[in-house]
């Protein structure tokens, strides 16, 4: 736990410098912390959708190592995972689909994502400053509901470094490591 919580800061901390340097729009003054955060959901939300698609389905069953998830089953628990913690925000039972146990066929988790993400959208389109400070039960502590986001962007992200390295054994270019993913005055320079 110790070794936990400052990697998982420095994951929000790293997370929040990429999303400012990418999109300099200025959040609305009234609610600017829910504002980011549905920001920033919008943007993870493209990366994970690009990341269903550009796998190819007879790599959606690869894993590197028995005791691990495949491609296809992270995407589901991802899934998952986001009708646990939008349901709390929404103060709603948790559909529980249970994906990771259902669906195997590219399309299916894509479209099972797309509909998560719709159920989530709820969620942060309705949040504000001030019912983000609202709290809820988490994993046994009270959570203020904007917290409880910003869990769900943690944790799909940690679940995209798993996609990465997938990708990555498979030959394939991760959506964040694309040409054009940053804007051109956060390339390096050209080699001469």
């Amino acid at each position: 736990m110790r070794i936990f919580l400052p990697t998982l800061l420095i994951c929000l901390v790293t997370s929040i410098a990429v999303f400012a340097q990418e999109k300099p729009a200025a959040p609305s003054p009234a609610n600017p912390f829910s504002a980011f955060n549905k920001d920033a959901y919008s943007h993870i939300k493209g990366i994970i959708l690009h990341s269903a698609e550009k796998m190819p389905e007879e790599n959606y069953s690869f894993k590197p190592t028995d005791t691990v998830r495949n491609y296809g089953q992270i995407l589901g628990h991802i899934a998952d995972a986001q009708y646990i913690f939008c349901a709390k925000v929404l103060d709603e039972k948790n559909p529980g689909k249970k994906i990771e146990e259902t669906t195997t066929s590219k399309a299916g988790l894509i479209a099972a994502l797309k509909e998560s993400f719709a159920y989530c959208d709820k969620a942060y389109d309705g949040m504000t400053d001030a019912s983000g400070a609202q709290t809820t039960m988490l994993m046994g502590s009270d959570t203020s509901k904007l917290d409880v986001l910003t869990v769900n962007l943690l944790h799909t992200m940690e679940h995209y470094g798993n996609l990465v390295t997938y990708m990555r054994m498979k030959n394939i270019v991760p959506p964040t490591s694309e040409p054009g993913f940053m804007p051109q005055s956060n390339q390096p320079p050209p080699k001469k």
